[in-house]
């Protein structure tokens, strides 16, 4: 039967839920502006009845109700949307980032126009002009030195620029690498707490609600996704890696690239394997230092070092009005001092790479004849070799464009002499240095008897940089030069022998009797019509088209990045408005719960008022 006292205990229990209600109302208002807070609910159950049908009861009707329990403190929270926002805020931030740092190199490229490269370099065109019209002038010689020097020097900003931009990437992303460490650490002693919690039998909301923060603020950095193991482990996945297990995490670390830069790349630390983010600021950060920016700057040093290359071609074969001859106009300084090219890459001590930038074959070559032989040419490609094939009734231009359209990083032009010739391009991977070939092969004899680079055809005859002489393979009359320094448009200059005399400035060529015609400006003019040739600079044809694509690339770029970035705002908007109306504290419904449970507590107070006026009654006033 019902206890005399059973209805203190059942008023007590209704004022210790309408507490617990009220206490909740009240902590939800505390943390209405709290990052991350989702709002809580106190879930209310009746209390078990005092009969059960599997217990002896009395016979009496019914089941006698004991009041109300406090069940749980729930958390209001879309698991679903969660994921969501999760799986969407890495590309937010993505795009952010490359929308800031494209606002930078914009900034690079919209130079005013009278100091910009592309005006320098059409004055400097224009100085060749104005002396091939005056070659016995020294004020023309003059105007060409010093708009070569102005030209060197607004080539030099531009790398500094972007050198800037690529050092200023670097710094961030180590910056950033610290922060996803300390987030998943931080995510997975939360995970510790939260298990510990559970154990002791709570409802760790406000545990829950930090972790879910701290994994949106991950989300923001690197492309992950969650899930739970085994019902109760949570776990934190970024590209099928698991960077948080429980209380456990991983972190992600730095080790040097050997590249021919100072940047590191990012491994994780406890197998040193390599580590790729495809989203995120990290992933943004990474994709624009090794990509973007370096294909800007690997851009910048191929135009310049073809333009260096092509002038100093046909200065050195002209002649000065001081009868200087053999000067190159552009110095650049060598990746090596070895006249071969040799170079100790693995720094053993041993010289055992060659480094060569161009050869030159020493037969004269018409486009339009057609090579009457066939075979196989293997260039060095992106990874691995290219092969290109040429046919018997293939022309000699038909074979140079075959080369230039393949993914072979070696391009190909006939010089001045129509001699064929073959540069290294800027390398694809970072292991393979900037304009250096690397492998150069030919079945049938287009590379060697019949333009006279290489010394024989077939695999025996290859040549190969893996090694040191590799110029050995080359036919004894031609060419080769070695490889400039890793990033020559920070190097290049004017050479000071021909700032020291301007007269050394070579306009004309030295007759066949070994004379020299004051007049004579077809130096002048060759060079001076570099400017309208179809050159090879990676895939592009002219150096105004080089200008003109560069700008165009890094503005469609910075478009592209904002209009994305607007998209993604617009969808994070609606996805965390929609889990704010889920979750957030609305302040006028929490005042009107606390209204609603404060009157409960009243009516509560009130019932256990009447029920010790009845047991006083039972107590001190029956039998009197």
């Amino acid at each position: 039967m019902g206890s005399t006292f059973s209805g203190i205990e059942l008023g007590k229990r209704s004022i210790i839920a309408h507490t617990d209600a009220i206490t909740t109302a009240g902590h939800n208002i505390s943390n209405a502006n709290t990052e991350g807070y989702s709002r809580q609910r106190v879930q209310l159950k009746e209390f078990d009845p005092l009969y059960k049908p599997d217990l002896e009861r009395a016979e009496r009707p019914g089941m006698i109700g004991q009041g109300i329990d406090v069940q749980a403190i729930n958390r209001i929270r879309d698991e679903l949307l969660d994921k969501r926002i999760v799986g969407q805020q890495n590309l937010e931030s993505y795009w952010k980032t490359r929308s800031d740092y494209y606002t930078m190199l914009e900034q690079i490229y919209n130079e005013p126009y009278d100091v910009s490269i592309r005006s320098n370099m059409d004055k400097f065109w224009e100085g060749w002009q104005e002396l091939s019209v005056n070659p016995e002038s020294q004020a023309a010689r003059q105007s060409v030195v010093t708009r070569g020097q102005t030209l060197t020097d607004s080539i030099q900003q531009r790398w500094d620029s972007l050198s800037g931009v690529a050092d200023l990437l670097n710094g961030d992303i180590e910056a950033t690498v610290k922060q996803v460490n300390s987030l998943a650490k931080q995510i997975a002693d939360v995970n510790g707490e939260i298990v510990r919690s559970k154990a002791m039998g709570d409802n760790p909301n406000d545990l829950l609600d930090r972790r879910d923060l701290l994994v949106d603020k991950l989300s923001e950095l690197i492309n992950i996704n969650t899930d739970f193991r085994d019902s109760d482990e949570f776990m934190v996945h970024v590209g099928g890696q698991v960077i948080v297990q429980g209380s456990l995490s991983r972190e992600i670390g730095l080790a040097p690239r050997y590249d021919q830069t100072s940047y590191n790349k990012l491994i994780w630390s406890d197998t040193g394997n390599d580590a790729f983010f495809k989203g995120g600021k990290l992933g943004a950060l990474v994709e624009l230092r090794d990509v973007d920016v370096r294909n800007e700057m690997q851009n910048l040093n191929t135009m310049t070092m073809n333009f260096a290359d092509l002038v100093n071609d046909v200065h050195r074969n002209a002649v000065g009005a001081n009868r200087t001859t053999g000067l190159n106009f552009f110095v650049q300084h060598s990746f090596v001092e070895n006249a071969n090219g040799n170079y100790d890459r693995n720094g053993d001590g041993q010289l055992d790479t060659s480094y060569i930038f161009r050869f030159t074959g020493n037969n004269e070559l018409d486009l339009q004849q057609q090579v009457g032989i066939e075979g196989t040419i293997k260039l060095s490609g992106k990874s691995g070799d290219v092969e290109i094939t040429y046919h018997h009734t293939d022309t000699v231009e038909t074979v140079i464009q075959r080369i230039n359209d393949s993914t072979s990083e070696v391009k190909a032009y006939l010089d001045k002499n129509n001699h064929l010739v073959l540069k290294g391009t800027a390398a694809h991977e970072y292991e393979n240095p900037d304009f250096v070939i690397r492998h150069v092969e030919d079945s049938g004899y287009f590379l060697s008897g019949y333009s006279g680079i290489l010394r024989g055809n077939g695999s025996e005859n290859a040549y190969d940089f893996a090694q040191a002489d590799a110029v050995n393979a080359l036919s004894a009359q031609a060419q080769f030069a070695v490889s400039p320094v890793y990033n020559p448009s920070a190097y290049i200059e004017v050479n000071p022998v021909i700032m020291n005399d301007v007269m050394s400035v070579a306009a004309g060529y030295i007759e066949s009797s070994g004379s020299v015609n004051i007049g004579d400006g077809r130096a002048a003019v060759e060079i001076a019509s570099i400017r309208n040739t179809n050159v090879m600079v990676g895939q592009m044809k002219t150096f105004d088209d080089y200008f003109a694509e560069s700008v165009t690339n890094v503005g469609l770029k910075g478009e592209q990045a904002e209009t994305n970035l607007l998209s993604q705002n617009s969808i994070m908007d609606d996805l965390k408005n929609l889990r704010d109306s889920i979750s957030g504290v609305n302040i006028d419904e929490e005042l009107a719960d606390i209204m609603k449970f404060q009157h409960g507590y009243n009516a509560a107070a009130k019932f256990i008022t009447v029920w010790d006026s009845l047991l006083d009654t039972v107590i001190n006033r029956l039998g009197v």
